[in-house]
């Protein structure tokens, strides 16, 4: 048998996150004491509400049959009143709603759905690294944004050339963002929605972090920009927000005609969410207001401890008002990944190279938040003592 991989796979670069676990698991087993703020993965518990409620739903014998791709009524109803209270956008909840294995399998599939050979989809650079692998997968051409740090970590729209945009169907963006922690606080969701008026492409907003905010600052939906729903659709998590990374609950919603496209592919790959889960959900978004601000008060704990760390050794990084992210720029003299290296060769502390997620995003290194103080406040003094011996 000869085992080779499609064409389609040998396209991909190495996936950045399972690159990392394949170090810290090597470096673990060599003994090193590894601190890792390298992926954003929650390290506190799930709300108690969302816990309660799968264990309610999952002893119903009705929960245990093929859920539908459509979702459960009582879920979709709870994605809209959350999107009524929280950003002040109408969801019809039977034709604008429907769940998704995660934000990573929302994104993937939308590739399937809406791109063929040949079509291009602007990706969001430095960005998360399946707006470049997902086209690829469809047989597409992802064609770099490149988000500029002049302008807030914002794509230079009319810096796109013409016969690109002409030539794309999706552009995807992300805010609070990830990797760069950037926000949107002036109009940059009306420029996209005219811009994709103009060219005739379908928005994919990833808001995935929009609960995560600090300062006071509180993050919108793309879709309560006027015309939004028209040009687009948002992927709405509820991994981070709630500390379920691994529950995969999320939500595709907005423009109608593009949820039924995309439930039709759904309907040829996947057999729906556990509706238990669904109902945990539905939980996480009517009680645990209270959850999501604690957590993040100790997110706020956190950024300002690391970030006063790095601007001590004179590492000028400024604290984002989003996401669980600290985007820092690298040492003078040294690249990305040479300077992740580094700190994990002679700090034993992982973390990400700004190059892999995208051109745009070499000369910084990402840090997560996602890990105890304790461990934090040592894994800074680690890299500090690193940069200045």
């Amino acid at each position: 048998m000869s085992a080779r991989a499609a064409a389609r796979l040998q396209r991909l670069p190495p996936y950045l996150f399972a690159q990392i676990e394949k170090k810290i698991a090597a470096k673990r087993a060599a003994g090193v004491d590894v601190i890792t703020l390298g992926i954003g993965d929650p390290d506190t518990a799930t709300p108690g509400p969302v816990i309660d409620a799968l264990c309610a739903h999952a002893r119903r014998p009705d929960t245990h049959q093929y859920p539908s791709n459509r979702g459960r009524a009582d879920f979709r109803a709870g994605v809209a009143d959350f999107y009524a209270r929280r950003f002040g956008v109408d969801l019809d909840p039977d034709t604008e709603i429907i769940p998704a294995l995660g934000a990573k399998e929302a994104v993937a599939n939308i590739n399937l759905a809406f791109l063929d050979p040949g079509d291009v989809a602007l990706a969001a650079d430095p960005g998360y690294p399946v707006y470049v692998n997902g086209p690829i997968l469809a047989g597409a051409e992802p064609v770099s944004m490149p988000l500029v740090p002049e302008l807030g970590f914002q794509p230079d729209l009319e810096a796109i050339p013409t016969e690109v945009a002409d030539k794309a169907k999706l552009m995807y963006l992300n805010y609070p963002n990830n990797p760069t922690g950037a926000v949107v606080d002036d109009d940059l969701f009306a420029r996209v929605v005219e811009f994709a008026r103009r060219h005739d492409i379908i928005v994919v907003h990833d808001n995935a972090y929009s609960e995560i905010t600090f300062d006071g600052y509180r993050a919108p939906s793309f879709l309560a920009t006027p015309g939004a729903k028209d040009v687009g659709i948002e992927v709405f998590s509820l991994s981070k927000s709630y500390n379920m990374t691994g529950w995969r609950v999320g939500a595709v919603v907005g423009n109608a005609e593009l949820i039924e496209i995309y439930w039709q592919l759904k309907t040829n790959i996947d057999s729906g969410m556990f509706e238990a889960v669904q109902e945990a959900g539905v939980a996480a978004l009517t009680d645990c207001d209270e959850a999501v601000a604690a957590m993040c008060a100790l997110y706020t704990r956190r950024r300002d401890t690391l970030v006063s760390a790095l601007q001590a050794i004179g590492i000028p990084v400024s604290a984002p008002r989003g996401t669980i992210y600290i985007w820092a720029p690298v040492p003078e003299g040294e690249t990305s990944a040479g300077f992740t290296e580094r700190v994990l060769e002679d700090a034993g502390v992982v973390i990400s190279p700004g190059s892999a997620f995208g051109a745009s995003g070499e000369g910084f290194v990402r840090m997560s938040l996602t890990t105890p103080d304790d461990r934090l406040n040592e894994a800074a003094e680690r890299i500090a003592a690193l940069v200045l011996r």
